[in-house]
């Protein structure tokens, strides 16, 4: 009954991310405003699908490729949403919204459904786990999208180009400010993560070899962090040196994933 509520909100992220791309390309200051109201629509529908999951299947849509990606991609759109209200940087999502598009399209087409993994929810750990770490990879998200934006614009500036990204990016002040902010959320949570994850494979030992190809790519993503956190250390363009680390720390975690998710055949419970 409820499963046009993923199309739905996968149309109205898509009409969102075209609203941005045409403000962009016409530098068209009012149709951001348009675009994060079919987000926020999109949101709602999608809150609605993750909602009707957990009443139906009586479990959190964390487990399986599907419930996942469609989790992770509900967290992004929140994110997207605050970092354009509160971080004063409505055209970030110029990148972060066919983000979203893409995972969520890739659920709805993988199917958003239980993946009857046997261990799933053994135990408060392993939600606590796998929430904290997509919170994690949300805040790691944002810090890639403020610093390509940072770069691009940073590229503007140098070559004194004052184009279609100069007039539409924010400031490189605003941007390094959320990429900073990004990783200072992120950060913390898949510390927890991590935490919460070694507590639930010490209590149920039974923890096959994709669950720690799992656990390894959150820990590899974690590593990516104290990069991208150690780049802005000592002087000169720390702000520059962040945004290349958390662009390319962003692009790890993505090829370690495609990896893992080879490699992981069942499956079965994700990070």
């Amino acid at each position: 009954m409820t499963g046009w509520l993923h199309p739905a909100a996968l149309v109205l992220y898509a009409i969102a991310a075209v609203l941005m791309a045409v403000s962009f390309a016409r530098n068209d200051r009012r149709l951001p405003v348009v675009a994060s109201g079919s987000l926020g629509l999109g949101l709602l529908l999608h809150g609605w699908a993750l909602f009707a999951f957990t009443s139906v299947w009586n479990e959190l849509p964390l487990v399986g490729l599907g419930p996942f990606l469609s989790t992770l991609a509900f967290l992004i759109a929140v994110g997207t949403l605050i970092a354009s209200t509160l971080g004063h940087a409505l055209t970030v999502g110029l990148v972060l919204i066919p983000v979203i598009v893409v995972l969520v399209g890739v659920a709805a087409g993988v199917g958003v459904a239980p993946a009857g993994d046997p261990q799933a929810f053994q135990g408060i750990w392993f939600v606590v786990h796998v929430l904290f770490a997509l919170v994690g990879y949300v805040g790691l998200t944002v810090a890639f999208a403020a610093g390509l934006m940072y770069l691009l614009q940073f590229r503007e500036l140098k070559s004194k180009h004052f184009g279609a990204i100069f007039r539409f990016f924010p400031p490189l002040e605003t941007l390094d400010r959320l990429g900073r902010l990004g990783l200072i959320v992120g950060f913390p949570f898949l510390t927890l993560a991590l935490l919460a994850g070694w507590a639930w494979t010490a209590r149920f030992q039974g923890v096959t070899a994709p669950e720690m190809s799992k656990l390894a790519w959150a820990i590899v993503s974690w590593f990516v962090f104290v990069g991208a956190f150690a780049a802005r250390l000592g002087g000169g363009r720390r702000g520059h040196r962040g945004a290349v680390a958390s662009v390319l720390g962003f692009l790890v975690v993505v090829i370690v994933y495609l990896v893992v998710r080879v490699q992981s055949s069942n499956g079965g419970a994700f990070l």
